[in-house]
């Protein structure tokens, strides 16, 4: 069988810097092959010039391309747009952005039916995008395909990026990190969604930096570092056996044994009683009750629109309960770090007047700040010469560190971190969750983590939280949760996770 994708010789320079060099693929109908790295590796880049989108100051260069039989190697716009969507889709990762917000669903998807003159006539149209939300499983297809892009769910917005993208039957589907942002149940939806679309023939392309979207969905997967391929081979023999050390390191990075706590009992610093809070008509948090250890980590885990952010914003002391109580057993300060450093910071300042400003609320002296700036810096293993970078200059990694050292600046005994890690690389992660773990440890600071990424909750919390549409569905020491999961709802987010049980 002929391949449906075949790419040789791709190079990318910018500046004659190259960015990409030398990379090489092929995807046959019916297979799913991933290329996983981390960002900066060049798989992005590497996905849009198989659809002629890379940026207008890159110099492309390739040795063959051919896709479902055309070869596109010295294709120019016009022929491109021929190409798109009728033999070659794409899905993004970012479906909101993607979407037009000022088209609705059904004629976002109609769009490319269109285009290529598959479909005429207004009742064919209709039927046919009923067919494809049918395909993609969109509930009450009729009714979302009515609605605009924010009024969707992120995983129900993929979903409709999908059905666009497969609208005209591409011979080949490329999907550049469609489920990254997405809870754990619907990222396994729309893997499994993928995995479909794959056996009915389609050649599907997925980029990804997490092995274990990878290993759900995969048949073949190569590995992207600085621009380069470092290793490729079948999904259970690279996972098994990687031969590389930096696919050893993003694999270790992405799969985590459950922790094991102490059963050393520690005084509780927070009482929580049957703590309530709606907005609205719509209630957020419903009759939450649990106890937070003194020196232990607490993990709250939850879909999208569970209450977990809501309860750690009352815990906080941002939001205050309609009913039930928060009781801080003596006087405690708490900081919370932010989901998005970059929304966090002032754009118009530096990190290092930022964390001055935090000390000057925490009561440090005026001649102290300066050395105060350097320690908290060099503490978060960050160079302190970076105080005079603003917010934007720095790396995702790097604005993470700045935001939990902004936290420690006021000297914090219990620490509250809202999706920490949740957009960072897989070995970025890694450094931040064991950074966490030795302040932890230096500080005796109490730490509650608010995340979906059951992996990450699994790696460094002693007790979780499970939350389902505002109630506590589940709690206890992570290792017995993650062992014998009590609730469906638990068992289906450590299915959909694929966290690794003891």
């Amino acid at each position: 069988m002929s391949a449906a994708l075949e790419l040789e010789g791709l190079r990318i320079a910018f500046d004659g810097t190259a960015v990409v060099d030398g990379v090489s693929l092929t995807v046959a109908p019916g297979e799913c092959v991933a290329i996983v790295g981390e960002s900066g590796a060049g798989k992005s880049l590497t996905a849009r010039a198989l659809l002629g989108l890379t940026p207008g100051d890159a110099e492309v260069t390739v040795g063959t391309l051919v896709i479902d039989g055309t070869d596109a190697a010295a294709f120019g716009e016009r022929e491109w747009r021929r190409l798109r969507g009728a033999r070659i889709g794409l899905v993004s990762q970012d479906a909101l952005v993607s979407l037009d917000p000022l088209r609705r669903i059904g004629a976002e998807i109609a769009e490319p039916l269109r285009l290529h003159g598959i479909v005429h006539g207004r009742a064919a149209l209709a039927a046919r995008v009923r067919e494809l939300l049918t395909r993609v499983w969109m509930p009450d297809g009729e009714r979302r395909a009515r609605q605009y892009p924010h009024e969707l769910s992120g995983g129900l917005r993929q979903r409709a990026l999908i059905a666009s993208a497969i609208a005209a039957d591409p011979a080949v589907l490329v999907a550049d990190e469609p489920t990254t942002a997405l809870d754990a149940t619907v990222q396994a939806r729309i893997l499994g969604l993928l995995r479909e679309i794959a056996d009915t023939g389609t050649a599907v392309l997925f980029i990804s930096h997490d092995f274990a979207a990878v290993r759900r969905l995969a048949d073949r997967v190569l590995v992207m570092r600085h621009g380069e391929v470092v290793e490729s081979g079948p999904v259970a023999e690279v996972l098994e056996r990687p031969q590389h050390e930096y696919t050893r390191q993003l694999i270790a990075a992405t799969m985590h044994e459950p922790r094991v706590s102490s059963a050393v009992a520690s005084s509780p610093v927070l009482t929580v009683v049957e703590a309530s809070k709606s907005f609205g008509d719509v209630p957020a948090v419903v009759d939450a009750s649990f106890s937070v250890a003194e020196g232990r980590t607490l993990g709250i885990v939850g879909e999208s629109g569970s209450g977990k952010t809501t309860l750690a914003r009352m815990i906080v002391g941002v939001e205050q309960p309609d009913a039930g109580a928060l009781r801080w057993i003596g006087d405690r300060r708490v900081q919370l770090v932010h989901q998005n450093p970059l929304g966090a910071f002032d754009p118009r300042w530096t990190v290092g007047r930022s964390l001055r400003e935090a000390l000057e609320a925490g009561g440090v002296p005026r001649a102290q700040r300066a050395a105060r700036v350097a320690a908290l810096l060099a503490e978060v293993d960050l160079d302190p010469a970076l105080a005079g970078r603003r917010p934007a200059a720095l790396s995702g990694g790097q604005r993470q560190r700045a935001a939990i050292a902004r936290a420690l600046a006021a000297d914090p005994e219990v620490l509250v971190l809202d999706e920490p890690v949740s957009a960072l690389d897989p070995s970025v992660r890694e450094r931040i969750l064991r950074l966490l773990a030795r302040l932890q440890q230096e500080r005796g600071l109490t730490m509650i983590l608010v995340s979906h990424d059951l992996d990450v909750v699994g790696a460094v919390a002693d007790e979780i939280l499970v939350m389902q549409e505002g109630r506590i569905v589940e709690q206890g020491a992570t290792g017995v949760v993650f062992a014998a999961p009590q609730h469906p709802f638990t068992r289906e987010l450590l299915d959909a996770s694929g966290a690794v049980s003891p």
